[in-house]
């Protein structure tokens, strides 16, 4: 299991073949839980990026526990969504 923490907002949510399928948008560390925007435009995936976003209505929950590796770009699932 992976362990969450605020550094990771702005990063790609990958999934097992390498298929993007989001950006954190924010992490609930003490939860252990990353809320991933599926589909963002332009604009929300630079704000992400600069780790200025936050979670919305739209967002996925994605628990630590679903996510094998992560690195300085990407948060990579091991799981389908």
């Amino acid at each position: 299991m992976a362990v969450l923490s605020t550094e990771d907002e702005g990063k790609f949510l990958m999934d097992a073949q390498g298929e993007q399928i989001g950006i954190v948008t924010e992490v609930d560390p003490e939860r252990q839980v990353a809320y991933v925007e599926p589909e963002p435009d332009l604009t929300e995936a630079w704000v992400q990026g600069l780790g200025l976003g936050d979670a919305d209505e739209d967002d996925i929950e994605v628990a630590a526990d679903a996510i094998g590796t992560i690195t300085d770009s990407e948060l990579r699932v091991t799981v389908d969504l």
